[in-house]
């Protein structure tokens, strides 16, 4: 985008207090949810919101545990771009755009406590499952962050487990063969992420005023038992936000968390 462009976002924004889709600064836009839209995933879901557009798959795998937590299962999060999911973006090994979504993603769910993952063990100190959630972006117009954990936390909440025996020591798979066990979560998460441009504040921001953002604040949260909690904080652009504006966009962030997690119980 031009930086003739970007000013005229900026003036929309600050002296029209308009946004490009006409809605306000605090609000979304459209968020569609599709479950069940890879077949051969334990669980998936397709997610929209704008014309972002990602898709979430979770594999279930047994294997060792790590060394240093014996009685644990494993979480792993990959992401990746479609070559023609936003301009800049090159065919090869995942960009260090697709690697900061991946551990944005995958802080939030394991700083959630969102799976026991106690509960993972197949045989103790011996074999557990893992848990591997791939995201896929086929067109990134902003905020990917939220529809990116949004769409991996419907696959992990869909996803079933397959059946399975154990022989000779080896854990023997059948993909074909699914159980109604689903994937241990203890809470669900969300991410809401907030653009600052000059003193205004615009939740979901699409790819144009990312672009012609200041910064960028993405807050990892969740509620348990009536309370709210924080679990993630991501920044992004050269900009900053001062004690009172994060204040702000948590406040933001805690009610705009609760739609989002609704949404997410009415689509799975």
């Amino acid at each position: 985008m031009t930086i003739i462009e970007n000013e005229m976002i900026r003036e929309m924004i600050l002296r029209d207090k308009k946004r490009m889709e006409d809605r306000s600064f605090s609000e979304y836009r459209v968020i569609k949810i599709e479950k069940g839209k890879a077949g051969n995933a334990e669980g998936s879901a397709w997610v929209e919101i704008g014309n972002t557009k990602v898709l979430a798959g979770v594999k279930l795998e047994a294997g060792d545990p790590f060394p240093d937590m014996p009685n644990e299962g494993i979480l792993v999060v990959n992401a990746e771009f479609v070559p023609f999911s936003y301009p800049e973006v090159l065919p090869g090994p995942p960009d260090e755009n697709a690697i900061e979504l991946a551990r944005v993603v995958d802080r939030i769910i394991r700083e959630s406590d969102a799976i026991d993952m106690e509960s993972l063990v197949i045989e103790n100190t011996k074999k557990v499952w893992k848990i591997m959630v791939d995201i896929l972006v086929l067109d990134d117009d902003g905020n990917l962050k939220d529809a990116a954990t949004l769409a991996s936390m419907v696959s992990i909440l869909t996803a079933k487990f397959p059946s399975y025996k154990i022989e000779n020591d080896e854990v023997k798979i059948n993909y074909e063969e699914k159980t109604e066990k689903s994937i241990p979560v203890k809470r669900i998460p969300v991410a809401v992420t907030i653009a600052k441009i000059s003193d205004e504040m615009l939740i979901d921001p699409n790819g144009a005023e990312e672009k012609a953002a200041d910064a960028i604040l993405t807050i990892g949260l969740f509620e348990e038992n009536g309370k709210d909690f924080l679990c993630a904080l991501q920044k992004a652009g050269s900009g900053g936000f001062t004690k009172e504006e994060i204040e702000k966009a948590i406040d933001i962030a805690l009610e705009q968390g609760k739609k989002i997690k609704k949404l997410i119980l009415e689509n799975i």
